[in-house]
């Protein structure tokens, strides 16, 4: 038995490929200290089993660099450590068997370039010519990334505990961790069994790398850790006489994909509904074991395999392997520190890809460990995204039947979640669905995205072209700007921040000047040290002594913990009130003249001007109307009791028939915000994003005194700005962005849209994205005297640029 330490630096929990990179690159960083423990062998869950595909392409361009760090460090291992790792970079091949997954591949091999991943676009005569053994019938025409590769995964893990041991890292197997200690919400350290021996470990970190088990693990800490595993089946052939080395793959129109290794060919799948495994949780036992075959559900996957390449119907089948992955609600995994406890570190939940990832997960969780901060924005895959009733264990069974398949199934624009819905709703849900609501979901809140017309079905037909709600969401967006909508915006994120010090502490957050008038609205953001965004938001004073937060529904346990970690010895309290009230925005021309019919309030300018809340009577009761706009027109947001929202919903709706008022939805909203430039957290606006180069300077006010990020804000005032956010929209009006497209300047790639949408006042796509400046002072005139393109899907289309919003610049609208 190996002699355990009384205390450490950090304890990482769990020996797979996580594990270990975290491991090798806490000690990199020069951490001493470094224990791992294994409660069996190294890579005995599902690391010995996954397949080793390491595919360079991912979703974003920060998960791309990720990826491409892990395949740059794979090739270096072996040198480093004497073990190989089996890294053969023989490329990989993706082919489209329809005109949709057509487009979707030629978007994907246009975000390729611009995220500097070498990319071929393949004929069908090309693809035949590198993989001689294909059916061709259907195949219209595919990707060639020559960088991937695929590698031999329990090499790489073992190569990384050796690097880790190399450099001081203690590794332990057979080591059961049966409890993370904590005391005053800070992690203390961990108890562990080996045999019938136990002690406890002293530490300050512990990293939960447990995989499958981490879920359950997590929760005895009241750590939210959603994941669940699924069964994933794959047959290795016996060898095939003749066959060559070849490309990886991968043919997601089937569900399928393949890796030739040693003159055999693996055939793994992806099936549009998985079957969950372990609702019970995961055996203690469980080691390199194998989950019973079912060749039944495998089947189909296999019969359309040998239909697409012929050699398999005479190969023999050598082994038909079915293991356990663990997947997430979201096809993303979790890195990050829990919101819920400090000190309690995490990378789980790989949704298959694990191997490509785990490289450079382990080195960003490493650097954010050692700085206290992410080394550039990782909120797609930041645990504080998790929301607390994912621990189901019954929502995330039913969820991952979906997320499993959804690796391989067309990745259309709007997609939405099918499996376990419905569960965090508005009090008006009921209502908006009867009158057509379409609804989507975000961080567990159903949302009116659109609204069907009485005998059009009430259901997504998903596309790359014009969806089938084109028309209606036009609709929608053009009574905003020329009569009135009306919008459940319920989800939003509300935290009151109130106490003695609340000015004091929200003036050291802010970047903005919050020691404002009672009833002042102001809009401002977080930031962190960097001059990055770390939270966009408005902030309401209430009191003398309390203040009303809003921020994005989907970042609120982001911004919950954010506040609660800098809370130091002020006299605060912070509440999470999202569910005291509904928010109903009422934008348009016609705003003041329909919430006059039901309020006999003054809503004037003079009473009531743009930036200011004030309580109100409407209809029968009260609510709370803020002077906002996310869309760029006159309008209120009303803040009503959720007891009370139905009421204050019937009075606009039967006020409404005079002043041309129509129900809109998520997806208005967001074509008109894009219109007027707004920006959106987590897509335009991110930690990595300083606020100046955003676009946001005015609502920074560096003359109020100290507040986080202030010295980021005037260093880069007197350097000057590296990157301007600009707004594009296309001359041409048919072709529809999204997100991802590259921007060319002058005939260059230079960056890419960070969202995108159809601007229907505008006549045309409209996007934003950050251009570098191409000198230091480099003037707005300058960068705008260019000629600017955006590559949509392989075609380059004219664009206007502007740094002041194309629709309203002046913003007049709002203020009327």
């Amino acid at each position: 038995m190996a002699v355990l330490p009384s205390s450490a630096r950090v304890v990482i929990i769990g020996g797979g490929i996580s594990g270990c990179s975290v491991a090798y690159h806490l000690a990199k960083l020069g951490w001493t200290d470094i224990v791992l423990l294994e409660r069996k062998k190294l890579t005995s869950g599902t690391t010995w089993h996954a397949a080793g595909l390491v595919g360079q392409l991912r979703a974003s361009q920060n998960m791309t660099r990720l990826a491409k760090y892990s395949a740059d460090l794979y090739r270096t291992l072996e040198a480093e450590t004497g073990l190989a790792t089996g890294l053969r970079q023989c490329g990989s091949i993706t082919v489209a068997l329809s005109a949709e997954r057509q487009e979707e591949l030629r978007r994907q091999a246009a975000m390729a370039r611009v995220f500097g991943v070498e990319v071929n676009e393949l004929s069908p005569s090309d693809i035949l010519s590198l993989y001689p053994h294909l059916n061709m019938k259907d195949v219209v025409s595919g990707v060639h990334l020559p960088g991937d590769g695929q590698a031999d995964p329990g090499n790489i893990a073992l190569a990384l505990a050796k690097g880790a041991r190399m450099l001081g890292a203690q590794i332990v197997e057979g080591v059961i961790v049966n409890e993370v200690t904590q005391a005053d919400g800070r992690v203390t350290g961990v108890t562990w069994q080996q045999g019938e021996e136990t002690g406890t470990i002293a530490t300050g970190h512990v990293v939960n790398c447990g995989g499958m088990w981490g879920r359950d693990l997590a929760a005895r800490n009241g750590v939210t850790l959603p994941l669940h595993a699924c069964e994933h089946f794959y047959i290795v052939t016996e060898s095939i006489p003749g066959l060559a080395q070849l490309p990886v793959l991968r043919v997601p129109d089937e569900c399928a994909y393949y890796k030739e290794d040693a003159g055999k060919i693996l055939l793994g799948a992806f099936e549009p509904k998985a079957k969950p495994w372990g609702m019970n949780g995961i055996p203690a036992d469980f080691c390199f074991d194998q989950l019973p075959e079912d060749f039944d559900h495998f089947e189909p996957i296999l019969e359309a395999a040998v239909n697409r390449m012929p050699i398999l119907a005479e190969a023999g089948i050598h082994t038909f392997f079915n293991g356990p992955e663990s997947f997430t609600p979201d096809d993303r995994y979790y890195l990050g520190e829990a919101p819920e406890l400090t000190g309690y570190w995490v990378a789980a939940g790989y949704n298959s890809i694990g191997i490509v990832s785990s490289g450079g997960a382990g080195m960003a969780l490493a650097q954010w460990m050692n700085d206290g901060e992410p080394p550039f924005d990782l909120w797609e895959v930041d645990i504080r995204r998790a929301q607390p009733f994912q621990k189901n264990r019954r929502y995330l069974q039913e969820r991952v039947t979906e997320t499993l398949g959804l690796l391989y199934a067309d990745h259309f624009p709007y997609r939405q979640m099918a499996t376990s819905r419905g569960i965090r709703r508005s009090p008006l849900h009921e209502h908006l669905k009867a009158r057509g609501a379409v609804f989507g979901e975000v961080a567990g809140w159903e949302r009116a995205n659109w609204f069907a017309d009485e005998g059009q079905t009430a259901q997504y037909e998903y596309t790359w072209g014009r969806p089938n709600w084109f028309q209606n969401s036009r609709a929608e967006h053009m009574a905003l700007r020329e009569t009135v909508g009306l919008l459940d915006m319920t989800s939003f994120g509300k935290i009151r921040v109130e106490g003695r010090d609340a000015l004091i502490f929200l003036q050291r957050m802010c970047a903005n000047q919050m020691d404002v008038a009672i009833g002042r609205i102001v809009y401002t953001q977080m930031l962190n040290e960097r001059g990055g965004i770390e939270c966009d938001l408005t902030v309401t004073r209430m009191s003398e002594t309390a203040f009303f937060l809003v921020v994005p529904g989907a970042t609120l346990q982001r911004d919950l913990a954010w506040l609660r970690r800098h809370l130091g010895d002020e006299f605060v309290v912070i509440t999470d009130v999202t569910a005291a009230e509904a928010v109903l925005p009422l934008m348009g021309p016609n705003a003041r003249d329909l919430l006059s019919a039901i309020s006999p309030a003054d809503l004037s300018n003079d009473v009531h001007p743009f930036g200011t809340a004030r309580e109100i009577e409407v209809g029968m009761t009260l609510a709370r109307a803020h002077r906002v706009t996310y869309v760029g027109e006159l309008g209120w947001e009303l803040y009503i009791p959720t007891d009370q929202a139905a009421h204050v919903f019937e009075a606009l709706v039967a006020a409404g028939a005079d002043h041309g008022l129509k129900l809109c939805g998520l997806h208005a909203m967001d074509s008109c915000r894009i219109e007027k430039g707004y920006r959106h957290f987590g897509h335009d606006i991110t930690d990595e994003d300083h606020v100046l180069e955003a676009g946001l300077g005015f609502a920074v006010k560096t003359d109020k005194g100290t507040f986080i990020g202030r010295e980021a804000v005037l260093r880069k005032r007197e350097n000057g700005l590296a990157r301007r956010m600009l707004q594009f929209r296309l001359t041409d009006p048919e072709p529809l962005l999204f997100h991802n497209e590259p921007i060319l300047r002058d005939g260059v790639i230079v960056g890419y849209l960070t969202s995108g949408n159809y601007g229907h006042a505008l006549c045309g796509a409209v996007g934003l994205g950050y251009v570098p400046c191409r000198h230091a002072g480099e003037t707005v005139k300058e960068m705008l005297t260019s000629t600017y393109q955006i590559d949509v899907a392989g075609r380059m289309v004219g664009a206007e640029a502007s740094l002041s919003p194309l629709y309203d610049p002046k913003s007049q609208r709002i203020r009327v």
